[in-house]
């Protein structure tokens, strides 16, 4: 099967949702040679694969994971993720993690999608653990947090058994520095299945055509980010948004249509600051920024970075009408001690 795709690709041609279909079935095959797999992948990524067929991967995919027993009343609301694809290798502290919490204090229904480090020091499922919150958790378990907390980690091993098939060909694509599809799958494939996302990642040429895949999966508010800093003199980015630089952004909201710019935030009340300032650690160093920046000790730039990020998930959600309110929200829910009475309550 996988041959005759690999020809297909090679032309090159784009995949139509049937051949994704035989695609998924064979990457999920324990029985197809990891090789095989590899070569299909690499393949794919040398066409460059296009947002529909993103998308086409991405609900072939979703269909095998464990679904969430959600409440109609969630269900009918706005459900939130907020996370990035990694591969910056900027060695930032936990970001999202801290916008998440910080968005579910502000009263925001958060399902956030996560694994442990893959090319940083600590992943959101690390951090989360070291921080005391329960990281492993059953779809009932997910949902139940969700409906008493507004918040739910979901631990993409528990919801993606299918997976484990695949890993071995990611990792010889790794191992060959050969980027894949699945570099950026992550955030497509929240088993709580998101109304509306936040999404970081490394490459700015990256942020539309995830944008509109979200979009073809029926999202009704997202924004996709990459931001610029400055190393060494040469451009680097973060799957975030900067306080550091410009920032590429592709969005689209249920009532106005798709757009994407290019700003800097300098209306905002930033410190100075360079990327060392955002510097994180293992998974305990990075609980500890965490958990300094939720009880008022870290009001430096790190303070700067989730207040920028959660403005704009706060945009995304619809808790905010801009990017100041959604940052006075934000600061005022960190402030307030909310963010650290959230914390407190899911470690429980």
């Amino acid at each position: 099967m996988l041959a005759e795709l690999i020809a297909h690709v090679s032309t090159p041609a784009a995949l139509d949702s049937n051949q994704v279909a035989t695609a998924v079935r064979a990457l999920v095959d324990p029985g197809v040679p990891a090789e095989a797999k590899a070569e299909f992948l690499t393949a794919l990524a040398k066409k460059g694969e296009t947002p529909d067929e993103i998308a086409a991967f991405a609900r072939e995919l979703r269909a095998l994971s464990e679904p969430v027993p959600l409440a109609d009343s969630l269900r009918s609301g706005v459900i939130l993720d907020v996370c990035g694809t990694g591969g910056d290798r900027l060695n930032t502290f936990n970001i999202s993690t801290t916008v998440a919490l910080v968005c579910a204090a502000a009263g925001c229904v958060v399902a956030k999608h996560g694994n442990r480090a893959i090319t940083s020091q600590a992943g959101s499922a690390d951090v989360l653990q070291a921080l005391g919150v329960p990281i492993d958790q059953t779809p009932a378990q997910v949902a139940d947090s969700l409906a008493r907390h507004g918040f739910a980690f979901l631990f993409a091993p528990n919801f993606h058994p299918a997976f484990k098939h695949i890993a071995p060909a990611r990792k010889l694509c790794a191992e060959r520095g050969q980027r894949t599809l699945f570099n950026f799958m992550g955030p497509l494939l929240n088993p709580a299945r998101p109304t509306a996302q936040l999404v970081g990642v490394s490459r700015p040429a990256v942020c539309e055509p995830i944008a509109r895949t979200l979009q073809m999966l029926g999202l009704h508010r997202a924004m996709v980010v990459c931001g610029e800093v400055t190393t060494e003199g040469a451009p680097a980015y973060l799957d975030e948004l900067s306080t550091l630089g410009e920032n590429t952004v592709a969005e689209f909201y249920q009532e106005r249509a798709f757009h994407t710019s290019h700003w800097s935030p300098t209306n905002l009340p930033l410190q100075g600051a360079t990327l060392a300032d955002l510097a994180g650690g293992d998974a305990a160093t990075n609980a500890r920024i965490i958990e300094h920046l939720l009880t008022g000790k870290e009001r430096g730039p790190k303070r700067d970075a989730v207040l920028l990020n959660a403005a704009a998930a706060l945009q995304v959600s619809g808790r905010a009408r801009s990017i100041i309110e959604g940052w006075e929200i934000a600061a005022g829910v960190l402030d307030s001690g909310n963010t650290n009475a959230k914390l407190n309550a899911l470690r429980r």
